[in-house]
């Protein structure tokens, strides 16, 4: 049988379509595909302010740049997550600082957050894993309390809300993400969502070179020069395109993601029930987005066993983080540092196979594995 893998992006005619289009038309950054885009994002989102970047990557660096967060200040994230979320208080001279995360919802815990703090945080920086927001209530009083800024890391969670809002608009800004694994896909590409036109207008100078371009691409004013110091985080329009293709059925690729999600859900309850695994909870004042269907076992052997077991079978489940404090380079910067629950779950969570293209016959296949994992 052909191997499942564990993602696959949809692209099609109308994918095709729009890069022609952009090609014979202004294929650099900031083109007339990615304003289309950016103010798709911004009526999808309720955002008032969204810029394509190049990466999600960027974002969150373009963000912090843009908020003011620098040298001598810290940012609290979570370790169970991808290098990107560090990665970016690095690049601007801050220093990550590591916390705990919930058992329920994989994301940062107030609590230990709270602990975490210091006279030098600037920036709380929580994950949206799976699409399922943390105690964004507890973090958003927290930040509020101490005067600290919060920024999204949303590159999951496209399409999923906390108490109504959309995720990436709770904080100070928001970042999304593109990549071929996500939800909506240009190959590479990510998004920044700001709620402060001020921030806004800085993030869109560093964004490009440093210079007023875009305002002079709005026709604001007559000539365009360096103003500020900056660097290139803006998208190709070719990309943009993808996106604007992607984006037109992103309702159809959400329905294809929830039938899989709920398939899945349906047939392995009363098994994981028996066997102690955890499916993700249906929180009432949360809606996902269906971007992963995790399970987690009661032990890191269990769910060895099985990813091994699927592997055998062609099908591409994976396990996801290894926690950013227990990496090579994060051990550089936060020696001996015990997160019990990231570490708890790093071991134990096993990601299934999920995309808009998935058959039900694969999803099935998917199914009798895992249940044969078990005999």
């Amino acid at each position: 049988m052909e191997p499942i893998p564990l993602s696959r992006p949809w692209f099609g005619e109308e994918e095709l379509a729009r890069v022609r289009e952009a090609l014979v038309g202004r294929s650099a950054g900031d083109g007339p595909f990615c304003r289309k885009v950016e103010a798709a994002l911004e009526q999808r989102l309720g955002a008032p302010h969204v810029l394509l970047t190049s990466s999600c990557t960027h974002a969150l660096e373009l963000a912090l740049l843009a908020l003011g967060v620098g040298p001598g200040m810290e940012v609290v994230c979570p370790s169970f997550t991808f290098a990107s979320t560090a990665n970016a208080a690095l690049r601007v001279g801050a220093r990550p600082v590591f916390a705990d995360i919930e058992e329920r919802t994989l994301g940062l815990d107030p609590a230990d957050v709270q602990r975490r703090l210091s006279p030098r945080t600037a920036a709380l920086l929580p994950v949206h894993y799976a699409g399922v927001a943390p105690d964004m209530e507890g973090l958003l009083d927290l930040a509020r309390s101490r005067g600290l800024f919060v920024v999204e890391d949303a590159a999951q969670a496209l399409g999923a809300t906390f108490a109504g809002r959309s995720l990436g608009t709770l904080g100070d800004a928001g970042c999304f993400s593109f990549h071929e694994t996500k939800n909506v896909t240009c190959g590479e590409g990510g998004a920044l969502a700001l709620r402060d036109p001020a921030v806004a207008r800085r993030a869109e100078i560093i964004r490009e070179k440093g210079t007023n371009r875009s305002a002079f691409l709005r026709g604001e004013v007559d000539k365009y020069t360096w103003v500020a110091e900056g660097s290139s985080y803006v998208l190709s329009d070719v990309l943009a395109a993808l996106l604007d293709a992607q984006l037109a059925r992103f309702d159809e690729i959400q329905s294809r993601r929830a039938a899989v999600a709920s398939r899945y859900r349906e047939a392995l309850a009363g098994w994981a029930g028996r066997r102690g695994v955890r499916l993700f909870p249906d929180l009432p004042d949360r809606r996902t987005n269906d971007h992963i269907f995790a399970l987690i076992f009661p032990d890191a052997d269990a769910r060895d066993h099985c990813m091994r077991f699927l592997k055998a079978r062609g099908i591409g489940a994976t396990f996801h983080y290894v926690p950013l404090h227990s990496s090579p380079h994060g051990r550089s910067f936060a020696p001996g540092q015990a997160l019990p629950a990231t570490d708890a779950i790093a071991s134990r969570l096993l990601r299934l196979p999920l995309f808009p293209l998935l058959t039900p016959a694969e999803v099935d296949r998917v199914v009798e594995a895992v249940l044969d994992s078990a005999s």
